[in-house]
């Protein structure tokens, strides 16, 4: 079955308003200082990247 036009499965990133991105990243934050020490390093350096470019797109945010 083809997708239409607007459908999620596009493939094009998903818009976010700042409050959302402010939410994300509260909550993206509470999950890193969470997380237990023998969590692989590869979720760590990708959830601090993900914290990071929030981070840059919100202008600087909270640190």
């Amino acid at each position: 079955m083809r997708a239409f036009e607007g459908q999620f499965s596009d493939n094009k990133p998903i818009r976010r308003s700042m409050e959302e991105k402010r939410r994300l990243l509260a909550e993206l934050e509470q999950t890193l200082a969470g997380m237990k020490p023998h969590t692989s390093p590869g979720l760590r350096d990708s959830i601090k990247g993900r914290i990071l470019e929030l981070r840059a797109d919100i202008g600087g945010g909270k640190r």
